[in-house]
């Protein structure tokens, strides 16, 4: 790869064109003569004159900058940027589905009904749920249904309680989110195994707490172990637990959050089941929730009678809509292809594996990075630069460094629980082999930074 491509107006020679035509019959005729003179651009000084070569080998050049999944290893923790099988890519391309108008009246789209009809309960099943609503665009935008729905469901019984209790360890989102959603957010400490504790909810508890926003695993990678004897504290004052399950990559067939006392759940389509990540988009964030939250569900919800598939719209309870039309029909496919061809022992191999690699990762390189927190993980694994700092080198120069070896960096300064986050997820999708080359990189990076610590300083 060339890495130092000069800028295109520093390019090229007098002369030169990027075109070729034939002579034609026409009379040349000045711009200036047929358009309006405000609506001429002026001369650019210095504008350069390439042959078509040159323009396209210089976009090429540039292309090839692009870092994706179909690069190289991606371990950006906190955001599962796993390989995604092609074929669901296929499926969802296919003219039935990719050409169905959201006008579509219902009779001729049972198709595309049922298909959502039947990934709603496979959702829920994975959850433990009883019911699923796949229209947010994404996590954050699932978290707001869900409290929205936990409002709802305490403001129809007179309840109007105020605050939040929000981990230290959870998603940034899920403070924005409870503020958005005109709720106090309440910080509760994460203990010194970076999890929380029954004794710290207690303490923050009371009758004027609308719910609890747990992320598991944290961000952290950790699994809060005592998430059922929270929900059950909660649940005793009158409050719900709701449970960000971005990171359900780690749990599907193994945990179902419902039966860990958890009342509202958003999952990540394109974290967990085949979307490709990042770029912008587009994602899906579907909420689960329990049965006495199902009146608030967002409409429309898709229904089944008698083997005909409907969408029902006359839900006097609804939060309403939260967004156009059913949810992004895109993304709500790939997940529905990639559950059936995984099917249940599928995925709960996946989350063997992604739990698996992050942990063979994190036992190699404990030696070399600061582990703030030595126990088994999940899915990912943060360490520190506190090793390093005694040369100057930080988290970011490390990163940094990464680059000039071809890697993409992790997630680093997050979670802001840990100073100088270095956070590292695998997923389940990489081979040993591509972990081995990334742990001996790392491992070169931390005996540069004893040996050589300018080199790490100018990098990349």
């Amino acid at each position: 790869l060339i890495q130092d491509e000069p800028l295109i107006f520093e390019q090229g020679g007098e002369g030169r064109k990027g075109y070729s035509l034939p002579r034609w019959d026409l009379e040349e005729v000045e711009a200036k003569n047929l358009i309006p003179s405000h609506l001429l651009r002026e001369d650019l000084e210095g504008f350069p004159q390439l042959s078509e070569i040159d323009v396209v080998r210089h976009f090429t050049r540039l292309s090839q900058w692009n870092y994706g999944l179909d690069s190289g290893f991606y371990p950006l923790g906190s955001c599962t940027m796993k390989y995604n099988p092609k074929v669901n890519e296929e499926i969802a391309r296919m003219s039935g589905f990719a050409n169905l108008h959201p006008y579509t009246p219902e009779d001729l789209a049972q198709g595309a009904l049922r298909l959502m009809y039947e990934l709603g309960g496979f959702l829920a099943e994975i959850t433990g749920m009883d019911h699923v609503s796949l229209q947010p665009a994404a996590g954050a935008h699932g978290e707001l249904t869900g409290i929205r729905m936990v409002k709802a469901f305490l403001q129809a019984r007179g309840n109007g309680r105020k605050k939040v209790l929000v981990p230290d360890t959870a998603h940034g989102t899920n403070c924005s989110t409870s503020t958005i959603a005109s709720y106090q957010m309440v910080e509760i400490k994460s203990n010194e195994n970076g999890i929380i504790s029954p004794e710290k909810v207690a303490e923050q508890m009371d009758e004027e707490v609308a719910a609890i926003m747990v992320t598991n695993p944290n961000t952290l990678g950790l699994f809060e172990e005592h998430l059922a004897e929270i929900a059950e504290i909660v649940h005793r004052k009158g409050g719900f637990v709701y449970c960000d399950g971005a990171n359900l990559n780690a749990l599907m067939g193994i945990v179902k959050l419902g039966d860990l006392g958890v009342d509202v759940v958003h999952i990540n389509l394109h974290k967990t089941f085949s979307t490709p990540h990042g770029g912008g988009g587009p994602g899906a964030g579907p909420v689960a929730v329990k049965k006495e939250l199902a009146p608030y569900l967002p409409v429309p919800v898709i229904e089944k009678d008698r083997g005909i598939y409907r969408l029902n719209d006359d839900r006097p309870h609804s939060i309403g809509k939260m967004r156009a039309f059913y949810g992004n029909f895109g993304v709500i496919l790939k997940a529905y292809a990639y559950i059936l061809s995984m099917g249940s022992e599928g995925l709960k191999r996946a989350s063997e594996m992604a739990v698996l690699n992050a942990n063979y990762l994190m036992k190699r390189l404990k030696d070399y990075y600061h582990l703030p927190y030595d126990r088994p993980c999940m899915h990912e694994c943060v360490f520190t630069d506190l090793f390093q700092e005694k040369y100057h080198v930080s988290t970011l120069d490390i990163a940094k460094r990464l680059i000039d070896y071809g890697y993409h960096p992790p997630t680093i300064y997050f979670p802001l629980v840990v100073k100088a986050a270095l956070m590292i997820e695998p997923t389940e999708t990489e081979s040993k082999e591509s972990l081995d080359g990334f742990i001996e990189t790392m491992i070169a990076i931390a005996k540069e930074a004893e040996e050589d610590p300018d080199l790490l300083r100018q990098a990349p």
